[in-house]
């Protein structure tokens, strides 16, 4: 899935001086990255028509499961517990054992 934002560059213009270029971050896009006000960010030119945002330091999710919808049982067992790391391509056996 891949969202689109087109936007314009805006110029600011003060008087005695060169004029600078602002360059506004949608807030659903901030909010999909968790993105906050005061972070420090840097461009990465990859060629003309391409730009990268690079976040030196990305802070940790906040939420490590999905919020249940409403009429869920929210008693049910999670596929996940929310303290468990989640392991992508790796596979797990489970095995239990009585004594």
């Amino acid at each position: 899935m891949q969202a689109k934002y087109p936007l314009k560059i805006q110029a600011i213009r003060s008087k005695n001086q060169q004029a600078r270029l602002y360059v506004y971050f949608p807030l659903p896009l901030a909010a999909a990255i968790g993105l906050k006000a005061g972070e420090e960010v840097q461009w990465e030119l990859l060629d003309r028509g391409e730009l990268h945002l690079v976040r030196e330091q990305v802070p940790a999710m906040l939420a490590a499961q999905r919020a249940t919808k409403p009429g869920q049982d929210s008693t049910a067992p999670n596929r996940q517990a929310a303290n468990e790391p989640h392991r992508s391509g790796a596979s797990e056996s489970h095995s239990e054992s009585k004594s």
